[in-house]
């Protein structure tokens, strides 16, 4: 989850976010290179002492400030539709889980396991327990087997939601009608916190979305035990 005073983004916990973060920090270098050049260009012409009527009409000129931006479009171009399409991509899921906005709170729906369906409120204050995160923990979590792949089909019931996870790297629209999915894999155990992404209502940042990495024995158990409850 974030931390007072962070700057940088949640630390990955997904080889897609993982991608994200490359990407981000590639791009943010281009960013630095091309500030410190115009910086130094503008800095060069106020300070320059000597005027040329000619330096509009240079071929060399029109050359170089059309030929840069297009490598440089193309350095950001490339990486961001590879990662497009990985994100994209939908390739055999170990589990379903289908998560249904309302306002406010989580419907989640295991499809691989018959009844195994739960609603996910936000624990009030007054009920949150030592070391537990106001506005972010709920009573119910999303539990998956870590190193798995997790296909998330999303929907809503009523207004548009978004069922976002920073530290995984989804984020996917809850439209009413409509189903949409995305594919995720946490490649460690924890927990890991997120938010409805898109503004829902009076109660939209109460919405949170808490999402539990166990081992697979460890998953197969509280499954069990769930379904027993219900």
């Amino acid at each position: 989850m974030a931390h007072p005073s962070q700057i940088g983004f949640q630390d990955a916990a997904s080889p897609l976010m993982e991608e994200l973060l490359h990407f981000h920090d590639h791009a943010l270098m281009i960013v630095l290179l091309i500030s410190t050049m115009v910086l130094y260009i503008i800095g060069a012409m106020v300070t320059a002492k000597f005027t040329d009527k000619l330096v509009l009409d240079s071929q060399e000129i029109e050359v170089i400030w059309t030929v840069l931006p297009a490598v440089v479009l193309i350095l950001i171009a490339l990486p961001s539709l590879r990662l497009l399409y990985m994100m994209d991509e939908v390739s055999a899921p170990q589990m379903t889980v289908k998560a249904v906005g309302h306002q406010w709170y989580w419907t989640y729906e295991y499809t691989d396991y018959g009844d195994l369906e739960f609603d996910a409120y936000m624990l009030p204050t007054s009920d949150l327990t030592p070391g537990q995160f106001r506005l972010l923990e709920a009573d119910h979590r999303v539990v998956v087997p870590s190193t798995s792949p997790v296909r998330m089909l999303v929907t809503s019931e009523d207004v548009l939601h978004s069922w976002a996870l920073p530290a995984l790297g989804v984020k996917v629209d809850a439209i009413p009608g409509r189903l949409n999915q995305t594919t995720f894999i946490v490649d460690r155990p924890g927990v890991f916190y997120g938010q409805c992404s898109e503004i829902c209502g009076a109660n939209h940042s109460f919405m949170p979305i808490v999402v539990e990495s166990t081992s697979l024995d460890c998953f197969e158990y509280w499954s069990t035990m769930l379904l027993q409850d219900s």
